[in-house]
């Protein structure tokens, strides 16, 4: 579905992302992994032409993505982000209709694309098509924005940290919302965190990426018995040290009230 060849990025002489090769399959959503400035941000956005390669090539089902104007290329990938970016101005409805209405969709085909959407990510249309962007709570504005990136019926979903500015219990419950949603629609997608937890349960494949350069990729059971460069261990011990930690302060809780 998706090939990175030899993908890169220059400022000068500042390298954000080189030499990246990576194969997302049909269906598949891979994570991308790593710390500030690894060139997650970079790479996702080179997919979709919001930053313009300077070496390699993104090809989309063997069909190289430069042949395409930008404009119309990102109509065909849906794109949804940590802030959101709803437009304030609009509707809900109006909201999700954007990509749809630009495309010249028939009017009635997008008012059922909509009402669609809204029910599948759990915003009823009759109580929440007309609201406002201001009114709706983070995980609300953070599903408008999911359905407004799946209006068009992308071939492609990109994420980037969408979940990263949801309070922890309003996460996981998006994160599990997302991971149903997606395996449902069978979308293919490339997700952009840096929370190895997030990775580990919602990606079929991790892509670990530090100073712009892949250091490994594969299924989180792989990477976790196989770690082929100690950054990518040192990564993976994250969550289960905090996992260590909270049992022993479970522990010493529950031996307190014995």
């Amino acid at each position: 579905m998706i090939e990175l060849a030899g993908l890169g990025k220059r400022y000068g002489a500042v390298v954000a992302v080189e030499e990246l090769t990576l194969r997302v399959a049909r269906g598949e959503l891979v994570m991308l992994v790593g710390g500030s400035g690894s060139g997650k941000t970079t790479t996702l956005k080179m997919i979709n032409r919001l930053v313009e390669p300077t070496a390699g090539a993104v090809r989309i089902d063997g069909t190289d993505h430069r042949s395409l104007p930008a404009h119309e290329l990102r109509r065909r990938i849906g794109y949804c982000f940590q802030q959101v970016g709803l437009f304030p101005h609009l509707s809900v409805a109006e909201n999700v209709a954007v990509t749809p209405r630009l495309l010249g969709w028939p009017e009635r085909e997008i008012a059922a694309r909509v009402d669609e959407l809204l029910v599948r990510v759990g915003l009823p249309p009759g109580e929440f098509a007309a609201r406002s962007p201001a009114e709706l709570s983070g995980g609300q504005a953070q599903r408008v924005g999911l359905a407004r990136a799946l209006a068009a019926r992308p071939e492609l979903l990109l994420l980037d940290e969408p979940f990263g500015a949801l309070d922890p219990v309003t996460r996981e419950r998006m994160q599990a919302w997302f991971g149903a949603l997606r395996r449902e629609l069978g979308t293919t997608a490339v997700f952009v965190t840096h929370d190895v937890g997030e990775a580990a349960v919602l990606g079929d494949r991790i892509a670990v990426l530090d100073a712009g350069r892949l250091l490994q990729a594969g299924t989180p059971a792989e990477l976790l018995r196989h770690p082929a460069h100690p950054a990518v261990a040192a990564l993976l011990a994250t969550p289960r040290r905090q996992a260590e930690a909270l049992a022993r302060v479970f522990a010493g809780a529950g031996a307190g009230t014995a």
